[in-house]
């Protein structure tokens, strides 16, 4: 009945939120604000992420496919790797630590110090004000962070690959080209905006539900980072089954 509960709060959060797009007051100053902490904020982590997570899965399979005489097709498979799967849950991992935390605690305290409540005294809805430009920002800013992580992760497997393991250049780009194609990219961008859409929707029901000061803020912002998390790991899976039937591998755009 709880799991029940709390997703009926967020659908009702949704609804709002869907309400506040809808009216067309979007704050777009509040909104520069939180793409300049989102996503320009954000890139530091996502790219040192990408990047090693690139380096290790080319390191790790090329271990292996060595041992069949395949090594270089290393290049297509880490690159559909990252571009569907790799490269945006791990931005959305980090930037569900990073920002989530970050909506959750803001709101939160806001609302235990009765700020929210001061909102709505104002005539302000707290969803227009609060939760709508961190979800715009969070819209736009999430695919330049995929992108980001896709694309370090792609140069420090090249790396790795072509002057750590001495794989021919022509060889490898070869592969990844042949192999990677614009339905690769899509899948990935498309994660990104649902996996932004659930970060913002969790932290900021965390933030708006803090209750008992400064205790209710550290609860919800630990419960928004754990919530997204997993949300993001159990959505990809079923996200990935739906958009591989959509966009089959080797049916390229």
């Amino acid at each position: 009945m709880d799991f029940a509960v709390y997703l009926g709060q967020l659908a009702s959060l949704g609804k709002d939120l869907w309400d506040a797009v809808r009216s067309g007051t979007w704050r777009l100053r509040l909104v520069a604000e939180q793409i300049v902490s989102i996503g320009y904020g954000s890139q530091a982590v996502v790219i040192v992420t990408g990047a090693f997570t690139g380096a290790v899965f080319t390191f790790q399979t090329y271990a292996k496919f060595k041992d069949f005489g395949v090594e270089s097709t290393v290049g297509a498979v880490v690159s559909i790797a990252l571009c569907r799967e790799l490269g945006p849950v791990l931005a959305g991992l980090m930037v569900a630590g990073r920002v989530g935390a970050s909506m959750a605690a803001d709101i939160g305290t806001m609302k235990v110090t009765e700020q929210v409540d001061a909102l709505r005294v104002m005539g302000v809805h707290p969803v227009d004000y609060l939760v709508l430009p961190r979800f715009l920002a969070m819209m736009i800013s999430m695919p330049f962070l995929v992108a980001e992580s896709i694309s370090f992760g792609l140069m420090a497997s090249y790396v790795v690959c072509v002057y750590g393991f001495g794989v021919p250049d022509a060889w490898y780009m070869k592969h990844m080209l042949e192999h990677t194609d614009m339905t690769d990219l899509i899948i990935g961008m498309i994660k990104g905006f649902v996996f932004g859409i659930v970060i913002t929707l969790v932290s900021c029901h965390q933030g708006l539900a803090a209750e008992d000061g400064a205790v209710g803020v550290g609860l919800g912002t630990t419960r928004a980072v754990v919530i997204s998390s997993l949300s993001l790991l159990i959505i990809n899976f079923f996200l990935s089954i739906l958009l591989n039937y959509i966009f089959p591998l080797g049916t390229g755009i």
